[in-house]
């Protein structure tokens, strides 16, 4: 397993779209394995493979309280949200940048497990916020997308800014 870079917005491969899947074989594995190292390590709960510039439909999440319940995801799909929240929310490719963002409160995803078969979860809050967030991603949407004109660019200064000091 290996640690994967981040890609960091306004990066413009973060807004490239993911293509589904073909076959779940080793090298899908492999990836959500690496993810999962990364966003464990980053720390993150959630993680999409476009935010490590391989543009697949895979998603790794785990929101629970102890980092125990590895949710990975391949082609996922939402079929059905309903009922609205408001969460801040926080990106690892967005560092250090919180905002308020609203979403369906309760949202039913299909997808592949890591053995290839079909699967259904059906999330409320938190859990809920991830799948939609990191869904995004695979659509190359970010969480500041949601956001209005003059706060994205705001963000867009603040994060050139710290490049430069960190340069």
């Amino acid at each position: 397993m290996s640690l994967l870079p981040i890609l960091r917005f306004p990066d413009p491969r973060l807004k490239k779209l993911a293509v589904c899947v073909q076959e779940v074989d080793d090298s899908i594995r492999r990836l959500a394995r690496d993810m999962a190292e990364t966003m464990y390590e980053a720390p993150g709960i959630g993680l999409a493979a476009t935010q490590v510039d391989v543009h697949q439909r895979v998603i790794v999440i785990d929101a629970s309280e102890t980092r125990d319940q590895l949710l990975t995801l391949v082609n996922p799909e939402i079929i059905l949200q309903d009922g609205l929240q408001v969460c801040e929310e926080g990106c690892l490719s967005v560092p250090g940048i919180y905002d308020k963002v609203e979403r369906a409160e309760r949202v039913v995803v299909r997808y592949l497990d890591l053995t290839g078969h079909e699967q259904i979860v059906e999330a409320v809050g938190l859990l809920s916020v991830c799948l939609q967030h990191e869904i995004d991603h695979l659509q190359g949407r970010v969480f500041v997308d949601h956001l209005s004109q003059l706060k994205q660019s705001r963000i867009r200064n603040k994060l050139a800014k710290q490049a430069r000091i960190t340069a």
